[in-house]
């Protein structure tokens, strides 16, 4: 019999995008942004640093290349709670709101980091009403489906389970009436896995 699978989310859930994010702005402009908030959900909010215009906001977004999504720190404890997942029978796969042309890096980024992930579904990023990883997460027959951006449980069929990391709330879109979507919540991925592995 095959694994059953849990479709895991990248950034805030498995990898540190705020880190990165300060490492490529450090990168760009020489120096590394001071926290402004340490519990804001964007990284905008929770660094100091000013709003972009014209060539330095050019030149920022020079930063996210294939460098960037190859060298995106994990979150602390996440490389663990995988582990756990994987010892105890699970199929991990990585299905990130990602351009396709850098689903190789993110591969990269994970095996580097010694994840047990050995796949990664980039399906790009849209507000709709029917999420662009609702398909990914049903043709891969996934039990599970862990993320830390509520919009994305948009249309996901009913029998999986939707499990929100919740992590910084200030300013986070996790909140209102869609919170029905998610089965569970969760502070982080660790909190996930204990949670699912004693049921």
């Amino acid at each position: 019999m095959s694994r059953p699978v849990i479709a895991l989310d990248a950034d805030g859930v498995l990898l540190d995008y705020h880190r990165a994010y300060a490492a490529a702005w450090q990168r760009a402009f020489g120096a590394h942004p001071e926290e402004r908030d340490p519990q804001a959900y964007w990284p905008m909010d929770r660094w100091k640093v000013p709003k972009l215009r014209l060539w330095r906001r050019s030149r920022f977004r020079r930063e996210f290349g294939e460098h960037f999504w190859s060298t995106v720190p994990a979150l602390p404890g996440a490389l663990q709670a995988c582990h756990r997942l994987r010892e105890a029978g699970y199929h991990l796969v990585c299905v990130s709101a990602l351009e396709k042309r850098f689903e190789g890096a993110r591969l990269h980024n994970l095996r580097a980091l010694e994840f047990p992930i050995e796949r990664v579904i980039a399906t790009g990023h849209h507000e709709a009403a029917r999420s662009p990883k609702a398909d990914a997460v049903e043709a891969i027959g996934a039990e599970v489906f862990v993320d830390d951006f509520l919009p994305y449980f948009r249309g996901v069929a009913s029998h999986i389970h939707t499990a929100l990391i919740l992590r910084a709330p200030n300013g986070s879109p996790n909140t209102g009436p869609e919170m029905e979507l998610a089965s569970s919540t969760h502070q982080d991925l660790p909190a996930f896995t204990e949670h699912w592995l004693s049921r």
